[in-house]
């Protein structure tokens, strides 16, 4: 079973692609309609599961990275002590 999210996501790209018929623009944005209708598409973003390691990684990642601001550095070194994460400076 497919799931309704990457539908909904390949609906949306089609909408988007100035190559795609206008036809299968319409089919497109009517079944995207559908889909919330039906609620397929009601999800908490919360709710989904990510794998721990890769969430730390992330946030180390960014720490590291000189195109974030210094506050939201500060912001995730407080999260990744919070969850028992050494972090250098």
């Amino acid at each position: 079973m497919s799931e309704p999210h990457r539908v909904a996501g390949g609906h949306k790209a089609a909408i988007a692609n100035p190559n795609v018929s206008e036809e299968a623009k319409d089919h497109s944005r009517q079944v995207l309609q559908s889909m919330e209708k039906s609620g397929e598409l009601d999800y908490e973003p919360g709710n989904v599961d990510k794998n721990p390691g890769n969430v730390i990684g992330g946030k180390k990642a960014a720490i590291h990275n000189p195109r974030v601001p210094e506050e939201t550095k500060d912001r995730l070194r407080d999260e990744l002590a919070e969850d028992g994460v050494e972090v250098d400076k």
